[in-house]
C-alpha cells in the first residue's frame, strides 16, 4: 500500500481528501495534520517502517505553513515526496514551493480519481504530478527567469526560513564546527548572544539540535 499523509489546516478538507483516497485500496493514511509542526511531530513519533512516502501539502496554514514544512521535512526526511495540493497557483509559490522541495503541485480542483492516478504515478516510476494549468506556468517561470539576480550577476534565492544576516553568520560558523565560544569571539559577542541567535535559529527551522539544523544548511543552500 501507499503510505500518505495529508497536511491542511481544514479538518473537512482533510477529511474529504482522506475518504476519497481510502476508497482506492492502494492507499493508507498515515497522518492527517493541522499545520507543518504537528506534521513533523507526528512523524517523529511514527517508527521509519510506518512514515508515509508521499505527503500531500496545503500552502496556506497557520504556526507553520506548507513551503517552510517542505522545506524543513524535505530535509529531515529526504526520501519523502512532498506534493503541493492546493488553490493557489501564483507563480511566488509555485516557485517558493519548488525550490523548498516539492516535487508536484496539484490544484484542490482536481477531482479524486485523478489526484489518486497521479500519487499512483508517482509511486511507481517517481513522475511527479503536476496539474496542467501549473505545468504552464513553470514553463513561464522558467522562460521569464524568475530568480532574480545580484548587480555581480549570481543568482539569489528567495529566503525561505526568513534568517537575518547575523543567523545566517553564526549559522555558517555552526556548519565550521565552532562553539559558541568561538564563534563569540569571532563576532565580537557575547556567548549568551550567540546562544539567543542559535535558539532563534532552531526556531526558524524547526528543529531541536544541531545536526539537523545543519543537514537543513547544506541541503537547501542557506548559507
Amino acid at each position: 500500500m501507499i503510505k500518505v499523509a495529508i497536511v491542511d489546516d481544514k479538518k473537512k478538507n482533510r477529511i474529504i481528501l482522506a475518504d476519497k483516497l481510502r476508497r482506492n485500496n492502494l492507499f493508507d493514511v498515515k497522518i492527517e495534520a493541522a499545520n507543518g509542526e504537528q506534521f513533523l511531530e507526528e512523524m517523529a513519533a511514527l517508527k521509519f517502517d510506518e512514515r508515509p512516502e508521499i505527503v500531500l501539502m496545503d500552502l496556506e496554514m497557520p504556526v507553520m505553513d506548507g513551503i517552510v514544512t517542505i522545506a524543513a521535512g524535505s530535509s529531515i526526511y529526504p526520501g519523502i515526496k512532498y506534493v503541493v495540493l492546493t488553490i493557489f497557483d501564483d507563480d511566488d509559490k509555485i516557485f517558493n514551493a519548488i525550490k523548498a522541495g516539492a516535487c508536484g503541485y496539484l490544484l484542490k480542483e482536481e477531482s479524486g480519481e485523478i489526484i489518486a492516478e497521479m500519487l499512483i504515478n508517482l509511486w511507481k516510476n517517481g513522475a511527479g504530478p503536476i496539474s496542467p494549468s501549473i505545468a504552464y506556468k513553470i514553463l513561464q517561470i522558467i522562460q521569464q527567469e524568475s530568480v532574480t539576480k545580484t548587480s555581480q550577476g549570481i543568482q539569489k534565492v528567495t529566503n525561505i526560513f526568513q534568517l537575518s544576516e547575523r543567523e545566517k553568520e553564526i549559522l555558517g560558523s555552526l556548519c565550521q564546527g565552532l562553539e559558541y565560544k568561538e564563534i563569540a569571539e569571532k563576532l565580537s559577542i557575547s556567548p549568551n548572544t550567540v546562544k539567543k541567535h542559535v535558539i532563534n535559529i532552531y526556531d526558524k527551522l524547526h528543529v531541536n539540535n544541531r545536526a539537523h539544523a545543519l543537514h537543513i544548511a547544506y541541503t537547501k543552500n542557506l548559507l
